[in-house]
């Protein structure tokens, strides 16, 4: 056989097992890293998406909590991390899209740096108003803060979270102005709103239902597209005359950039199919998030228009992390 028939077809072979090894993903067990603490509502969904695709794939899936710096200390470990898909990440937009406009440095670039896979849940935030407030409307809320400029207080679980950021669009899009009230955690922030602390509040749906069905805190609006499912007689704000004031707060699973395609393609196939099981995402509507499971194409182009959209935000209304 002549030599370079010879090497091209030990160059083929090489080729044809390297893809059969990077198809074979996983051979050993996955790291799903979580950048905040456990307990919270990305780690539920995390933990979720692991037990699913771990049953599955008959592979160990293991959650790793490296909670710090708004989700930057987990994402810059990730980041660093060999791109295999042995290493991955479930994280919130508070990570890809939030603080890359507020922190001095993070140790990432959010455009650059992930293989984004696929957005497993969304949720809109609702307008929550504490017990002790007689608002039941969203004309209510915007007379009284046009009543008494910048003197309203919105609780939010910290400077530049979805809670937040949905405060300082709808004063934006209603023409007026609150008292941003930043807490250590959306658990505190909820408190002191059921103890009339504060007065108003952006939370995310799952994080209030159960106080708003207990009659403890009262909805005013949500900040979605339509209805929340499990709220659905409660008005979205573009319903109550607020428009273009939509939020959303997502989680999504990403990897270290430069996977394999083979591989992308099946850890992608593999949460979308764990989201989409009967059994979690009827376990994920009980808790109001939205199953989303979309592509990693989809998710790519969804992130670059949440980063920019965020961007302007931030830089228009001047905030910051402090």
């Amino acid at each position: 056989m002549p030599k370079l028939k010879r090497l091209w077809l030990v160059l083929a072979c090489a080729a044809s097992l390297a893809a059969g090894a990077q198809t074979a993903w996983p051979e050993k067990p996955v790291t799903v890293i979580v950048p905040f603490p456990a307990g919270g509502s990305t780690d539920t969904v995390a933990r979720a998406m692991a037990t699913q695709m771990q049953g599955k794939l008959n592979q160990t899936f293991v959650i790793d909590n490296r909670p710090g710096a708004t989700g930057a200390i987990g994402a810059g470990f990730v980041k660093r991390a060999p791109a295999d898909g042995y290493t991955l990440m479930v994280s919130s937009l508070g990570t890809y899209v939030i603080a890359p406009h507020l922190q001095k440095s993070v140790p990432f670039d959010a455009l650059k740096d992930f293989d984004y896979l696929t957005v497993l849940v969304q949720a809109p935030n609702v307008l929550v108003a504490a017990p002790g407030k007689k608002a039941r409307s969203t004309a209510d809320v915007i007379a009284e803060l046009k009543a008494n400029p910048g003197k309203v207080s919105f609780a939010s679980s910290g400077n530049g979270a979805s809670d937040h950021l949905s405060a300082e669009v709808f004063w934006q899009q209603s023409g007026t102005e609150g008292l941003h009230v930043p807490y250590k955690g959306g658990a505190p922030a909820i408190n002191d709103l059921l103890g009339n602390q504060v007065d108003y509040s952006f939370q995310n749906v799952n994080a209030v239902l159960q106080h708003i069905r207990a009659g403890k805190l009262h909805p005013i609006a949500v900040t979605g597209n339509k209805r929340s499912p499990v709220l659905p007689d409660v008005p979205t704000l573009a319903e109550a005359g607020v428009k273009d004031a939509e939020v959303y707060s997502w989680q999504g699973l990403a990897a270290p950039k430069g996977l394999p395609p083979a591989v992308r393609e099946k850890i992608a196939a593999a949460a979308i199919a764990a989201m989409r099981d009967p059994v979690v995402a009827a376990r994920m509507t009980e808790q109001g998030l939205e199953v989303v499971a979309n592509t990693p194409a989809q998710f790519t182009a969804f992130q670059a228009q949440e980063f920019a959209r965020w961007k302007t935000l931030i830089e228009t209304r001047k905030i910051t992390a402090d």
